[in-house]
């Protein structure tokens, strides 16, 4: 008899392709799960969030809005203040590392980290391109000279910065290697955690099979990444798709999935850094415990 499959909705990252891997590769029906992508949170996490608040962006409707169950993902400070507003918890058994970077036009004066003194920097409000920006620029800079301004999603970003409506722009995966194509200049580059959230109340089979399902698409990435490469193609925007000719195959890695968990102490990490950008008016519950899945 075959076993029914357990319904999920999931809105990609984007930032890697494991989502996609897990999908083509049907590892998602292996683990017992019937995956649907929700592309309208993912394109909306793609999209200008200007008019938003927080708790009504993109990200944030499924759990304030549209009351709808979709298991999503973003960096470690977002996931956690998340999860501490009231929006899901927070799965701990895995999480990711994406490439960060700062870019600026060929053109641009901006040479250096430093040289980013009281330059706004455009960002996506409360999520890693944000959170990334005070965390890497304090080494080289003071918290009050450290500037940003609320453009939204990557493609929002992205054509901010072409458009020459900002003089920098906080990136992430897949938009890194667009910048790089596209002849834009790198300011910065780091790496940081990512993690993924699900609502209070998911499955337990659903969550530790999706998580399963991440890290087959890891080794199956691990052992033939060109494979792979292009179903970037997936993660780029609409309004992308034909402003380059995009070479997928260029594109690197994006975000891996490491299957450990994730180090109890992060949490309170997350808390004071957060607290001391000023960036905690929305927290709430700061217990590791009632905030882990």
């Amino acid at each position: 008899m075959t076993k029914q499959l357990m319904p999920v909705k999931v809105a990609p990252k984007g930032m890697g392709l494991n989502d996609f891997v897990a999908m083509q590769e049907g590892f998602f029906a292996a683990e017992g799960l019937d995956v649907a992508f929700d592309w309208k949170t993912f394109r909306g996490t793609q999209s200008s969030w200007k008019d938003f608040d927080y708790l009504h962006r993109p990200q944030d409707r499924p759990y304030t809005d549209d009351k709808e169950d979709v298991v999503q993902g973003a960096c470690l400070w977002g996931t956690i203040c998340n999860a501490s507003a009231g929006m899901g918890r927070v799965v701990t058994e895995g999480y990711g590392v994406s490439p960060w970077a700062i870019f600026v036009r060929p053109d641009s004066k901006i040479r250096r980290p430093a040289d980013l003194a009281d330059v706004p920097v455009a960002v996506g409000m409360r999520a890693g391109s944000h959170f990334n920006v005070p965390y890497r620029l304090e080494k080289y800079l003071p918290l009050e000279r450290i500037k940003t301004v609320n453009t939204g999603g990557f493609g929002a970003r992205l054509k901010a910065l072409l458009d020459g409506e900002v003089e920098a722009a906080s990136l992430l995966p897949p938009q890194i290697a667009m910048a790089e194509q596209l002849g834009l200049r790198k300011i910065i580059e780091d790496k940081f955690k990512t993690l993924w959230w699900v609502p209070a109340n998911a499955p337990a089979e659903v969550v530790h099979g999706y998580m399963r399902a991440l890290n087959r698409a890891e080794q199956a990435l691990a052992a033939n990444l060109p494979k792979y490469l292009p179903l970037w193609k997936l993660a780029v925007p609409p309004e992308f798709e034909n402003v380059h000719p995009w070479d997928f195959m260029a594109f690197g890695r994006g975000e891996r999935f490491v299957n450990e968990a994730l180090p109890p102490e992060d949490f309170g990490e997350v808390f004071a850094q957060v607290e001391r950008w000023g960036l905690d008016q929305y927290l709430k519950d700061r217990n590791a415990e009632t905030l882990r899945y």
